[in-house]
Order: structure tokens, then C-alpha cells, then sequence
């Protein structure tokens, strides 16, 4: 098995490192692997999207999520060749997956400019304390949407 997750994370870096000289976006790459298989590769496409949410882990999560025909990848795993930022270590826990592997750290992708701490500080503040203002505004209505969910029968909870 190790020699397994080392020959998957050597994709996921190379596709970091081919899609960047290919002017894709940034140096990330990233797959999703289940039972040794693998379902999708996934690499930053945030410049040539001109999607900020383009990371690698997202696109390689959506990507697995649509080939499988589901929203839960709990018996996959994804290696990436950076430690998730914080939306998409988000991700990865909504999508439910089972490992992450990781080759680079936050603090080596800071050191090149891809630096997330503002925004985990900021996750850590309460609304009046962000430096972006959050501003709740009708709660009662917007509470609606929760409520009919609640007696909602034919639901899909996730």
C-alpha cells in the first residue's frame, strides 16, 4: 500500500508541476483514489477559469463526485500536492473523505505566495471582528427555508 500512495501522490505532483508550465493556474495538483483506483485528477484552474474556486482539490472532488454519481466520496481518499487550504479542506470534509495525503505544507506554499493565514484568522473572528462585513438580514424569512426543510419528506440529508 505504501508503495501505492507514493506512486499516486508522484501523479498528483507531476500534474502540478505539468499543468503550471501549461499555464493552467498555480502549482497543485490533486486525485481521488478508490479501493487503489483512480477517479480523478483534478489541477488548479483558478487563472484559466477565472475561478477563485478552482483549486485542485476541488476540481478533482467535483470531478470523482460527478463520475460516481454521488455527493459522499467516504471510501475514497485524495492526495494533493499541498496541504488543503481552507476551503478546500472544507470540501474534503463535506465530501467526506476518508484520508488526505499531502506533499507540500501551508507554510511552503506561503513562502510562494500562496499564503491562506489571513483567512483561517478570519474564520476565528466573530462577524463584528472580519475585516469583510457580515450582516445578517432577515432571519425570520430566511428561517423558512429551514423550516420546510425540516417536514420535508422526500428529502436527501446529507
Amino acid at each position: 500500500m505504501a508503495a501505492d500512495n507514493e506512486r499516486f501522490m508522484r501523479r498528483a505532483i507531476r500534474l502540478a508541476e505539468e499543468k503550471m508550465a501549461a499555464n493552467e493556474g498555480g502549482p497543485f495538483g490533486a486525485l481521488i483514489v478508490k479501493n487503489g483506483n483512480l477517479v480523478a485528477e483534478g489541477w488548479n484552474r483558478v487563472t484559466r477559469a477565472n475561478d477563485p474556486t478552482a483549486h485542485a482539490e476541488i476540481v478533482a472532488i467535483r470531478r470523482a463526485c460527478r463520475r460516481l454519481h454521488t455527493f459522499r466520496l467516504d471510501d475514497c481518499v485524495i492526495y494533493t500536492s499541498c496541504e488543503p487550504c481552507p476551503m478546500c479542506l472544507a470540501a474534503i470534509y463535506w465530501a467526506r473523505l476518508g484520508y488526505v495525503y499531502y506533499g507540500n505544507s501551508r507554510g511552503q506554499a506561503a513562502a510562494i505566495g500562496f499564503d491562506d493565514a489571513e483567512i483561517l484568522d478570519q474564520i476565528r473572528c466573530h462577524d463584528s471582528a472580519r475585516k469583510l462585513p457580515m450582516i445578517r438580514l432577515l432571519p425570520e424569512e430566511a428561517h423558512r427555508a429551514f423550516d420546510a426543510w425540516i417536514v420535508k419528506p422526500d428529502k436527501t440529508p446529507y
